[in-house]
């Protein structure tokens, strides 16, 4: 008797079960079959949440240890007990398909909850099918399929350290996978720096997405025509009372598979208007100037709120710089993370202080804001011995705060975003001030030492009207007073 196709094998199974088959299951179907019958072994499959589609990769499992009994297929979940559940399901198809009915074993001790060895030729040290969370020991075993089901939820991506434990604990799958052997991976993207994401994510040091070569198939809950892929589950009005429950954001993330943050972010970074281009700074007749991407620069601010914890613990310390044009939009043009150096001689203040001055140097700033909260009281004293040593006439102004963080931020960012004003360079793209945009919420500790020196700049940073008229300027900003000489007496 020839074997079915996956497509034929599901159908069986429906059948058996008194359901029917739908159309979006026979798409996820053939999609399977036909991938590995050309031997494509690293497939990504994201559906929409209740979409079946761990329904589906269950029977492609059993379907495969029906074609080869000799398989060892490895599960890995965010939880321990979703991978239980997982193999709970591939288990009870096995005993109740008519293709698979043969492959059950007569011991009881092969059939456990979390592994179970099928009726097979060869002896082989690892079971036909293992289930395992994430975070577990792997290591030793050995698979000839990989299905990675569901492995990005909140609890493993909300934060950075939790999303680049992910990819480390992901990356040993190249370990344990035998050479030529399948990657399945099933889900829904839960953050916008998604392992399943399309682009590479420059802002967490990514050079290429985390699964670039891998094919995919992507079923969103609307087609291509902007109907529901599965009408008989989700009705428009379903879809409706789901959205309304969720929110944009989940809504988006799990039903739609757009890469974005699963909470409702206040401070949402693709209102940022991304530019290129560097300062120039020209004098002419006397008069210099400073202009950015053809816009002449009428001022700046700077803020620093400085930090002395050791290198990668406690708060960074962050140096933002902000202009603004004569028609009043604004260019953060640097957003400079940076710590000091515990094996040099010179003591940490003076190392950040001097990090801080080649940073004025080099952007034309006429004065800087110094946040003198607790440790910061004694820097302004070094700060201004540091740029007289190189004959930098930059001024160091003080600055308390005495508003919660949050508020703070919230009043710099909420406006200039709406009205899509604030300009962002590309190197402020690859910091992790886009990361802290993306992820920060009210009230929840989370990384924000960007996000506090970008709102100083801003609520520093004075309302100018468009200028009409162009006076005549001995600085950039043409703020200088101008003497007339006459050769006439009043």
């Amino acid at each position: 008797m020839k074997e079915p196709t996956f497509p034929e094998f599901v159908w069986l199974w429906n059948r058996l079960q008194s359901l029917s088959t739908p159309r979006l299951h026979l798409e996820m179907a053939n999609w399977l079959d036909g991938c590995w019958q050309k031997g494509e072994r690293e497939l990504l499959l994201l559906a929409f949440r209740d979409s079946g589609k761990s329904t589906i990769a269950g029977l492609f499992s059993a379907w495969l240890l029906a074609g080869n009994p000799n398989l060892r297929i490895l599960v890995l979940a965010a939880e321990q007990e979703l991978a239980n559940k997982m193999v709970r399901n591939v288990k009870q198809i096995i005993e109740h398909h008519p293709v698979t009915r043969g492959l059950k074993p007569k011991r009881a001790d092969q059939w456990a909850a979390s592994r179970f060895t099928v009726n097979r030729h060869r002896q082989l040290r690892d079971p036909s099918m293992l289930g395992r969370g994430i975070n577990a020991n792997v290591t030793g075993s050995r698979a000839d399929v990989v299905l990675c089901d569901d492995v990005e939820v909140p609890n493993t991506c909300d934060t950075v350290p939790k999303r680049m434990d992910l990819r480390m604990k992901l990356a040993e799958i190249d370990y344990v996978l035998v050479p030529g052997g399948l990657q399945l991976y099933i889900g829904t993207p839960h953050t916008y720096y998604s392992i399943y994401a399309k682009q590479a994510r420059a802002e967490a040091e990514e050079t290429r997405p985390f699964l670039d070569d891998f094919r995919r198939l992507e079923l969103p809950l609307f087609d291509e025509a902007g109907k529901s892929r599965w009408p008989q589950r989700f009705s428009k009005q379903k879809i409706a009372a789901i959205e309304r429950r969720s929110g944009p954001n989940k809504f988006a993330s799990q039903m739609l598979l757009e890469e974005v943050n699963v909470a409702e972010a206040r401070l949402d970074p693709d209102r940022l208007r991304l530019y290129e281009g560097e300062l120039d700074y020209c004098e002419s007749n006397k008069v210099a100037s400073l202009t950015l991407e053809g816009k002449r620069l009428v001022s700046a601010s700077c803020w620093w709120d400085p930090a002395f914890g050791a290198p990668e613990r406690g708060d960074r310390n962050v140096v933002a710089a902000l202009y603004t044009d004569e028609n009043g939009e604004y260019w953060l043009h640097r957003v400079h993370y940076f710590t000091w150096d515990p094996d040099c001689k010179l003591d940490e203040a003076t190392q950040l202080c001097r990090e801080v001055v080649a940073f004025l140097k080099e952007l034309h700033l006429p004065s800087l804001t110094l946040e003198t909260n607790g440790l910061g009281r004694f820097l302004p004293g070094l700060l201004r011995r540091e740029l007289a040593a190189v004959g930098l006439g930059t001024s160091v102004l003080e600055a308390v705060s005495t508003r919660a963080k949050d508020l703070r931020i919230l009043d710099a960012f909420d406006a200039v975003l709406a009205a899509g004003a604030l300009h962002a360079h590309r190197s402020v793209w690859a910091s992790p001030f886009i990361t802290e945009m993306r992820t920060w919420q009210p009230d929840l500790d989370a990384e924000d030492d960007g996000l506090d020196a970008v709102s100083g700049c801003l609520l520093a940073e004075p309302v100018r009207l468009p200028v009409t008229t162009a006076p005549v300027r001995r600085d950039w900003r043409g703020t200088q007073s101008v003497v007339a000489k006459t050769d006439f007496e009043i």
